[in-house]
């Protein structure tokens, strides 16, 4: 019995965890602007009170009432505001000013604007592995889960108010339970993406709602290590070759043999971190015969030999 191609999101976020999170929560008041250069790893954004306005890059901004939940899959240079055609001030200052140790350390906290109407903004930065390089592409530069759409968002939504409050103490296992919960707004975030018009999805998530390349990136997912071709995964999603090349290309933007490659890489990746892997046991394991040939793939990925990566891992 094949599992239903929603699955796909299961097995793909298997890789997709974060290695660490920080909190931060900014109590704005009306008027305000505030832009941001830009982070490494991901934002996710959600505020209690007044709407605000978020941009990224030179994008018309979205408007986010009490409870949505925004992320920003890159951590793209963007603009919060609590209304339009307000001149922003730069986020790093004062992030600076309130920071305590090195970024990342402790949570954030602080206060800023006017007199006017409050927003309560609470923020998780993720730092996500390396092994996602190859996905990311996948998503646009910003997600919203509206939560009047969705029963599900307005329990993380509160969640994640109780979960950055309660950081801000600092109480034994936060940095933990900080990580956990960024895994569970990921999954919940891209899930509702995933439903989302066809329109609004990107590459990867797209594919995933094709039942026949799905049934094919299914399989790739759970046999990186066999001797995969087109002809071979095609005949996985009970079509052509050609026919299969084609949509598979149209609909996840890139080759059959481009989407094993990178998968393949994610997968190596996780496991040249565990302890004790080689770099020649994990060339089998993702179906490379010969250690060399992985280690060219590797670097062409990654930048670093996989001896260089297991290291620094």
């Amino acid at each position: 019995m094949h599992a239903r191609p929603s699955d796909l999101l299961s097995r793909l976020l298997t890789h997709w965890r974060a290695d660490r999170a920080v909190t931060a929560r900014f109590s704005l008041s009306a008027p305000w602007a505030l832009r941001s250069a830009g982070v490494e790893g991901a934002l996710i954004r959600m505020c209690a009170g007044a709407p605000y306005l978020l941009a990224v890059k030179d994008q018309a901004p979205e408007r986010l009432e009490a409870g949505d939940i925004a992320m920003l899959p890159h951590g793209d240079p963007h603009t919060i505001s609590s209304g339009p055609d307000l001149p922003p001030q730069p986020f790093q200052p004062l992030i600076a000013a309130h920071q305590v140790g090195a970024h990342g350390d402790q949570p954030i906290v602080f206060a800023h604007g006017g007199n006017g109407p409050a927003t309560e903004m609470f923020s998780l930065h993720l730092w996500l592995p390396d092994s996602l390089r190859a996905l990311p592409h996948a998503l646009p530069a910003l997600i919203v889960i509206r939560r009047s759409e969705t029963p599900m968002t307005a329990a993380l939504a509160t969640a994640m108010e109780s979960l950055v409050n309660q950081t801000l103490e600092q109480p034994p296992g936060w940095q933990l339970a900080t990580a956990r919960l960024a895994d569970l707004l990921l999954v919940h975030i891209l899930g509702q993406h995933l439903r989302s018009p066809a329109q609004r999805r990107a590459s990867v998530l797209r594919g995933m709602q094709d039942q026949g390349i799905a049934r094919a990136m299914q399989q790739i997912h759970a046999h990186p290590e066999k001797p995969w071709t087109v002809a071979t995964l095609a005949a996985a999603s009970y079509s052509s070759r050609t026919v299969f090349s084609e949509r598979f290309r149209r609909l996840v933007g890139m080759t059959p043999m481009q989407y094993l490659s990178s998968y393949r890489m994610v997968v190596a990746a996780e496991k040249l971190k565990e302890p004790g892997a080689t770099p020649d046991e994990v060339a089998q394991a993702v179906g490379y015969e010969s250690a060399k040939a992985f280690s060219r793939a590797f670097r062409r990925w990654n930048g670093v030999t996989p001896a260089q990566y297991a290291r620094r891992a």
